[in-house]
């Protein structure tokens, strides 16, 4: 069945204005349903990314410690991997992004983003998405990059290359908080139907649910 339009969305009574956020907003909510969510995908999610910063942190302080013996390669390595991560990384995320939001049916993305806040995302202008839809577009970055790091582990194992990809993959997981922030919005209550949609010259996301009938 395909996903109400915009219009109906905000006209039919058969549906309610959940939650819109201005762009700039988007930190701010995504820690709130962060801290506030029970649902089982942020609370998995959460100790990924903790698994993932603290492997990151140790890495790191050992390519320290050998540098500190003279191995400065693995330390070099570490902050290509820092610096890229700042940068292409990020641009490679909302990309994917993007490409997950043409393969639902998008016929024009866009990419914003506001560096002093530190917040990028990619959009579909007035295109709507489903629970479904938007699980794809919210974790194709972080299953594409995570199968991509973890290949380059496997097979730099024992190498300084090693410390690139691991902590490119640590790194990402922190990119990541946004997506799954917003798809807790689906996932806090799985029995609504929920829907959300892009306003570009607004810089808006709304998201709508179906009202319950009796």
């Amino acid at each position: 069945m395909a996903n109400p339009s915009v219009e109906e969305l905000k006209k039919n009574e058969d549906y309610e204005l959940l939650a819109h956020l201005n762009h700039k907003q988007i930190k701010d909510f995504v820690l709130k349903q962060l801290t506030g969510s029970t649902s089982k995908i942020v609370n998995v999610f959460a100790i990924y990314q903790l698994l993932m910063v603290l492997t990151g942190m140790f890495f790191l302080a050992r390519a320290l410690v050998l540098a500190f013996r003279n191995e400065i390669q693995p330390l070099l390595i570490s902050v290509l991997a820092i610096v890229f991560s700042l940068s292409l990384l990020i641009i490679i995320h909302e990309v994917l992004h993007g490409i997950a939001l043409k393969f639902t049916g998008a016929k024009h993305v866009a990419f914003g983003g506001y560096l002093k806040k530190f917040i990028f995302y990619a959009e579909a202008d007035r295109h709507v998405l489903n629970r479904k839809q938007f699980t794809f577009v919210a974790l194709t970055p972080l299953i594409v990059v995570k199968l991509i790091t973890l290949t380059g582990i496997i097979l730099t194992i024992g190498e300084p290359a090693f410390y690139f990809w691991l902590l490119l993959m640590s790194a990402h997981s922190l990119f990541c908080a946004g997506d799954i922030g917003l798809l807790s919005v689906f996932y806090n209550d799985a029995a609504k139907e929920i829907f959300t949609f892009d306003v570009k010259d607004e810089k808006t996301s709304y998201f709508y649910k179906r009202t319950e009938k009796f």
